[in-house]
């Protein structure tokens, strides 16, 4: 299925996060929080200012970013778990 968010949404995949600690103590799938970290999968194509002219986002398609605990809403698209959330919940591009 193709998905095409409105306005300034973006739709995000988490990444997986570490099964082990830094001291090699896995951690159980009921102890784990959710990662904060993700990838972009699609993003709309930004938001009207006053004047009616579009203000493009900083972010596109492919990026690993950073986002808030609490932000987004999650989705199930193709039986597969996405967020949906403004690009102003995001808090920062990861670059390799």
């Amino acid at each position: 299925m193709k998905f095409r968010p409105l306005h300034d949404q973006v739709l995000v995949i988490r990444l997986e996060s570490e099964e082990k600690t830094a001291g090699g103590i896995i951690i159980p799938d009921t102890a784990k929080e959710k990662p904060l970290e993700g990838k972009l999968v699609a993003v709309g194509p930004g938001k009207m200012d006053r004047e009616g002219k579009r203000i493009p986002l900083e972010v596109k398609a492919g990026d690993r970013v950073l986002f808030g605990r609490y932000g987004g809403t999650e989705i199930k698209i193709d039986g597969v778990e996405h967020l949906m959330m403004r690009a102003d919940d995001i808090l920062g591009i990861l670059e390799s």
